[in-house]
């Protein structure tokens, strides 16, 4: 099994915590293996902004993001750029706050999640993509629910598990049971 997962957005939205998160999950608390990259503009906050995770249960050889299974479009600049990437049955999760979609390829699973706001409900916008990446793993199923929870609580900055960890299991419980959009 060899999954990958692309997220992108704008820097200052956590996309690097979050392919950090997940790439942990997989490693530490599901015994798998994981490679994590990011890439990002210059600037500290509104450039663009991408981390990718490959996940698997045999040795990776090949560690860059070819076709994503999964993409978190977390801004209309990073759908446009990335969209066409994902896979044929591959999902596609998106911040319908902040993105308004576009074309697609045949037989992509899009699922839109009002992240954004979820998150200020919350307390917090700036936790709207773990909201998105909690729906990303219950729609796919890369990584388990537990190991999601213990990578949060192990991986955020002290002091910051507790509204992460609820805005994880809002996207958990958002997309429970949920199908394309």
């Amino acid at each position: 099994m060899r999954f990958e997962v692309r997220l992108a957005g704008f820097g200052g939205q956590g996309i690097i915590l979050a392919g950090f998160i997940l790439a942990r999950a997989a490693v530490l608390y599901d015994g798998k293996r994981a490679v994590q990259s990011q890439s990002y503009g210059a600037e500290a906050r509104g450039g663009a902004c991408k981390s990718e995770v490959i996940i698997s249960d045999e040795r990776i050889d090949y560690p860059l993001v070819i076709a994503p299974d999964a993409f978190l479009a977390m801004s209309q600049q990073a759908f446009d750029k990335y969209a066409k990437d994902v896979k044929p049955g591959g999902v596609l999760v998106l911040d319908s706050d902040l993105v308004r979609g576009g074309d697609l390829g045949s037989g992509i699973r899009l699922f839109k999640i009002p992240a954004t706001r979820i998150a200020e409900g919350l307390g917090n916008r700036i936790v709207a993509t773990m909201v998105a990446l909690g729906a990303l793993v219950e729609l796919t199923g890369v990584v388990s629910r537990g190991a999601m929870e213990a990578s949060v609580r192990d991986g955020v900055p002290k002091g910051a598990e507790g509204i992460n960890l609820a805005a994880l299991r809002e996207g958990f419980k958002f997309s429970e049971g949920a199908r394309s959009a």
